[in-house]
């Protein structure tokens, strides 16, 4: 569904390239998690995806079809995006953020309508309780959601998700890791998710991407970066989630 082929950037003035010779495949239906440190080039990948970023070498395709085919902003309204900062209207509707793509793509009025109820259901904000309100009246959590249900309005095949629960505290943001999961299977989306939490990436990816100094050092399940890391650093970034369980095991004897 998304493939990376020798994909390098270097962003002006710059002497070392933010994404160097990554190559990626990610399978229908499949969500990929994109780990790493600040600054490991994870991010910029991503953006390349949606033309955000243009690639400075190689090529990227998606259903099959090469990006540069399509105008950027035309690409972007078929791949769903939901970041960190969410980025809803702050003056408008709930109802008119979720139908903010349908209506740029000429969907019918009736037919965002039902769009828009069909998935604010979905994400658990129902549009007659939600839809009119704005988004300063709702809760991190809920803003997030909404973020969710925009994204995939105009029924998206791709999602990418950038830092999409960091901000939220642990209860829910553990409780949203579990709804998009489900919501990811339940459609069958492709999602490429960035993160820095390597706990996330292990409970909610298919297979993880560990990046550094804009690398693909391993690309593999949970269980093979679990059993069998790369090198030093993939084994680091592994024993993460491993030296805080011990640490919590500790505490409680």
């Amino acid at each position: 569904m998304i493939k990376l082929k020798n994909v390098y950037k270097r962003f002006e003035g710059s002497r070392t390239h933010a994404v160097e010779n990554v190559n990626l495949s990610v399978r229908k239906g499949e969500l990929l998690g994109l780990i790493g440190e600040s600054g490991c080039g994870k991010t910029t990948t991503l953006k390349l995806i949606n033309r955000l970023e243009e690639p400075s070498q190689g090529d990227i395709l998606v259903a099959g079809e090469n990006i540069r085919k399509h105008r950027p902003e035309q690409l972007r309204r078929n791949i769903g995006y939901v970041f960190q900062g969410i980025g809803l209207f702050p003056h408008r509707t709930i109802e008119e953020n979720v139908a903010a793509v349908p209506e740029l793509l000429g969907w019918e009025p009736e037919q965002i309508r039902r769009r828009c109820n069909e998935m604010l259901n979905l994400v658990g904000l129902s549009r007659s309780e939600y839809g009119a309100r704005n988004p300063t009246d709702l809760s991190g959590g809920q803003q997030q959601r909404v973020g969710v249900a925009r994204a995939l309005a105009a029924k998206p095949e791709v999602m990418l998700m950038d830092e999409p629960f960091g901000a939220l505290d642990p209860i829910t943001r553990a409780g949203l890791q579990d709804e998009f999961k489900n919501i990811q299977l339940q459609l069958g989306l492709t999602v490429i998710m960035v993160t820095h939490d390597m706990t996330e990436a292990l409970l909610m990816a298919d297979r993880i991407a560990v990046m550094r100094n804009g690398r693909i050092l391993q690309l593999g399940t949970p269980a093979e970066l679990l059993n069998d890391p790369a090198d030093d650093y993939v084994q680091e970034f592994v024993d993460m989630p491993r030296r805080r369980a011990e640490r919590l095991e500790q505490l409680m004897n």
